[in-house]
């Protein structure tokens, strides 16, 4: 099936939300003939849709497989242009390399590139990223904003707030994010966020957001099972990934276009509502070394503000944090 046909198919549905669809009408929307719709149900159900087909009725969707293909996602997705298009991938060595190349290739802004398996899934310092097949949500974003490139920081802080408040909405729990770009439940990391850039000196040609959530893992290998956990471990239930998917796009969206229309304060001020470090003593470990102090909030361009012992606030571009565990 052809995914603009599919994509017609699944918003009619969508539109419909659980009621029955007449044959007829899917042949109007389509313009085809019904005998070809009813191929293009029976496609569906090959994908592992449950579709209940009743004379005189027409059509309806009963259940949707847990997969994060494109026809899942774009199933009642509430969003005007990110999501759009969607490359899904069944195995890919790294969602943000295929990103990066559709990017360059004038693929349009909004389009998701989604796997279910990286091979060699990287975080921030060109980190492995733990990302086996069917569990969680390993997704690239390319958004093309009008900005200068110092502008593009931000966009980690607008993504995280995106997610945290998709987590809570879906699931119920309730997340923090640990400057600059992670995401923990319990004091373990459950989402990573990476956000890399095609620019000029003072035009951004593309921002790539990567998204990497830990989903439906039961279990870590040894060496990540005291950092790492998934929202299915914390909420003791399976979540569904493409909901998930679908909330974070509507919500990433609605920020982007706040950040674009009106600047960063009111996003900035949801940010620090959910940030761990903000209030605490920390320690940051940058590349020039490491200083120890109260973390005060961060800017309108997301550099975090440190107040170390001597009084001296610092600007902190770029670090790992570690939480002093008498303040946490």
């Amino acid at each position: 099936m052809q995914s603009s046909v599919k994509q017609q198919l699944l918003e009619a549905f969508s539109k419909a939300d659980g009621e029955f669809v007449s044959g007829q009408a899917l042949a109007e929307i389509l313009g085809c003939s019904r005998t070809a719709i009813w191929k293009h149900i029976e496609a569906l159900r090959q994908e592992g849709f449950e579709l209940e087909a009743v004379r005189k009725k027409g059509y309806r969707i009963l259940t949707k497989p847990d997969k994060v293909t494109e026809n899942e996602i774009l199933i009642g997705l509430q969003t005007d242009w990110l999501g759009k298009k969607i490359v899904s991938l069944e195995t890919t060595d790294s969602t943000q390399k295929e990103a990066h190349r559709l990017a360059q290739e004038a693929f349009k802004e909004g389009t998701v590139v989604i796997a279910e398996e990286q091979t060699a899934g990287r975080g921030r310092m060109a980190r492995e990223w733990y990302s086996p097949k069917y569990t969680g949500i390993w997704m690239s974003i390319i958004l093309k904003p009008s900005l200068p490139p110092y502008k593009a920081p931000q966009f980690t802080l607008i993504t995280a707030v995106a997610i945290i408040e998709a987590i809570m909405e879906t699931t119920g729990l309730h997340p923090e994010i640990k400057w600059p770009n992670d995401i923990l439940l319990n004091g373990k990391k459950v989402t990573g966020i990476l956000t890399e850039l095609q620019a000029d000196a003072d035009q951004i040609h593309s921002i790539i957001i990567g998204i990497g959530m830990n989903a439906n893992q039961k279990e870590f290998p040894d060496e990540l099972k005291e950092i790492a956990t998934s929202l299915a471990i914390e909420k003791g239930e399976v979540v569904s990934r493409s909901q998930l998917v679908q909330v974070i796009l509507k919500n990433l969206e609605m920020y982007y276009d706040v950040y674009m229309k009106e600047g960063f304060t009111n996003i900035k001020k949801r940010w620090e509502k959910y940030a761990l470090s903000i209030g605490k003593q920390i320690t940051a470990r940058t590349v020039t070394g490491a200083i120890r102090g109260k973390a005060l909030g961060i800017t309108e361009e997301g550099v975090l503000k440190l107040l170390d012992e001597e009084g001296t606030i610092h600007d902190i571009y770029s670090a790992d944090i570690e939480i002093d565990p008498k303040t946490h």
